[in-house]
């Protein structure tokens, strides 16, 4: 049996709101993915390192905050400085089409905007990290 995918969910900055990404963590746990949730108000050191320890293929971000910009390049920076560019990150929340466009040509693998189903998500996820 192949061994199960781990995905990090994470709220970067100092957006409150997380309903969203509590349903696609649920989501993926529902998959039969092992997902790591590390809660509200994490600053980019914080996912990075909790990949790390926890040795997941896959961070998904969400931010509603309108940082994203910043706070998703910062992630990949931090993981390119600790050689772990085959953590790929997916990202997800109110994101400009324009902005989604940068953050990919950036590196990260996908944006899920407000409409984008779970089982799309699940399907990106397995497919990314298959």
């Amino acid at each position: 049996m192949p061994d199960k995918i781990r995905v990090l969910i994470a709220k970067p900055g100092l957006d409150g709101h997380d309903r969203g990404a509590k349903v696609i963590a649920q989501a993926l746990r529902d998959a039969g993915m092992e997902v790591v949730y590390t809660g509200l108000r994490q600053t980019p050191a914080q996912i990075v390192n909790a990949a790390l320890q926890e040795d997941v293929r896959v961070i998904g971000l969400s931010s509603l905050s309108g940082a994203h910009l910043t706070l998703f390049k910062a992630v990949l920076g931090l993981l390119r400085e600790k050689g772990a560019q085959d953590i790929r990150v997916v990202g997800g929340g109110v994101i400009p089409d324009s902005d989604a466009a940068e953050l990919k040509a950036a590196g990260v693998a996908e944006i899920f905007t407000p409409g984008a189903t779970t089982t799309q998500v699940v399907d990106f996820i397995r497919g990314l990290a298959g």
